[in-house]
Formats: structure tokens, C-alpha cells, sequence
């Protein structure tokens, strides 16, 4: 199953258009931002992304991303699962 993970925003790219380099549980990885792309609110460092396949969907207040995570955590493989195939990627 394939689900939706926050990610904290470590990194902006900014010689990279729409990049940013992410954290899921430890796990750093490179992810577009082009979908969130909103000069009147721009994404930052700190903040909170829905990560679904190497894009960020949508951006989340803290309490809502460890709420999240929390959840997800509980179900147990399925978080696993998306974990571990962050894992397999090629690092930032």
C-alpha cells in the first residue's frame, strides 16, 4: 500500500528548482516541491509536508504531522513498508 508520510522540510535547494531535501524518521531524501510552489506562502526549512512519492502534497502544521505519524506508526507494516522503501532510495 502506498500512503501519504510527513517529512520535515530540512533543506530548500535553491540551485535545484522545486527541491527540497526531507526527513521521515531519520531518513533524508531529496523531494519535489513544485506542487506547493505558492509565493504568498513559501515553504521553509522546519516546516511539515505530506510526502507521497517523492512529491510534497500538502503542508501541515506540526501537531497534524506527528498526529500523522502517529497514526501510521500504529498501523504497523504499512508504515514499515513505507519506511524501509524510503531506506532503499539512493540517499541526499
Amino acid at each position: 500500500m502506498c500512503v501519504g508520510i510527513p517529512a520535515m522540510i530540512v533543506s530548500i535547494n535553491n540551485d535545484k528548482a522545486f527541491s527540497a531535501i526531507v526527513d521521515v524518521e531519520g531518513v533524508r531524501r531529496e523531494a519535489n516541491i513544485a506542487l506547493l510552489a505558492d509565493p504568498a506562502d513559501p515553504l521553509r526549512e522546519g516546516d511539515w509536508v505530506l510526502l507521497h512519492v517523492g512529491f510534497a502534497m500538502s503542508k501541515l502544521d506540526e501537531a497534524e504531522a506527528k498526529s500523522t505519524l502517529e497514526f501510521i506508526r500504529a498501523l504497523g507494516s504499512v508504515y514499515d513498508e513505507e519506511v524501509d522503501a524510503l531506506r532503499g532510495q539512493d540517499s541526499a
